[in-house]
């Protein structure tokens, strides 16, 4: 993709949606923060079948705490992988209230340490709920930066800083929801569907099928 592609690549999205949101159900910082942690290798939707009554029961890590981890494991175990969630949800919880007062740090250091949060839930968290321009590079923001051109990279921290590189300055902010959205209903896994994409003229695979495409349309008849 030429600077030119992602330009206007960047600007459809925006325009069909301008204000995208995660579509993790959450109403603090520490909620969102909860619910990045629970989502790993599970889907949104099934960590916002378990959260709401987490979440009333545990509102801030102090009461999470209080429920104890065999209640909080209870709570999450249709997430998968929630045995170890759990207790690294506690965990987290204890570092929130024994050196963060009980509050969510901004920095990414002081989120990397916090059990069970990588680099892409810092990001979210560094992204949603403090609005720094930080590029989140789960399996739909791969797969959607390797197939497009946008930005090629073999593990998710080269493709993070290919988009922090070449996403115009404009769009940075939104710019890994919008790629996460693209990916999980439109340029899915194995069928993307290419036919329905608004920015398929301005991604690399889109051009290559085009031109496959009219190739084979030239063949003689019976070719």
């Amino acid at each position: 993709m030429t600077d030119a592609d992602i330009q206007a690549f960047f600007a459809t999205l925006s325009a069909a949606n301008p204000h995208p949101r995660s579509e993790l159900a959450y109403s603090s910082v520490f909620e969102l923060l909860v619910a990045v942690l629970l989502s790993a290798q599970a889907t949104d939707a099934g960590v916002n079948k378990a959260t709401p009554r987490l979440f009333t029961l545990a509102p801030s890590p102090q009461a999470m705490l209080d429920l104890g981890l065999e209640r909080v494991t209870e709570l999450v175990r249709t997430i998968g992988l929630y045995r170890t969630k759990a207790r690294n949800l506690l965990q987290t919880c204890r570092i929130l209230v024994h050196e963060h007062g009980g509050q969510v740090p901004r920095s990414r250091e002081a989120l990397e340490r916090l059990p069970g949060v990588g680099r892409k839930t810092a990001n979210v968290v560094l992204n949603v709920a403090f609005g720094e321009p930080t590029m989140a590079v789960d399996t739909h923001v791969f797969r959607v930066a390797n197939r497009t051109g946008l930005a090629p990279g073999r593990t998710p921290l080269a493709v993070e800083q290919g988009l922090l590189q070449r996403v115009p300055a404009p769009f940075r902010q939104h710019a890994h929801h919008w790629l996460i959205l693209h990916g999980r209903y439109i340029c899915l896994a194995r069928k993307p569907l290419c036919a329905q994409c608004s920015v398929r003229a301005r991604c690399d695979y889109g051009r290559h099928l085009q031109s496959a495409a009219v190739r084979r349309n030239a063949l003689p008849d019976g070719s």
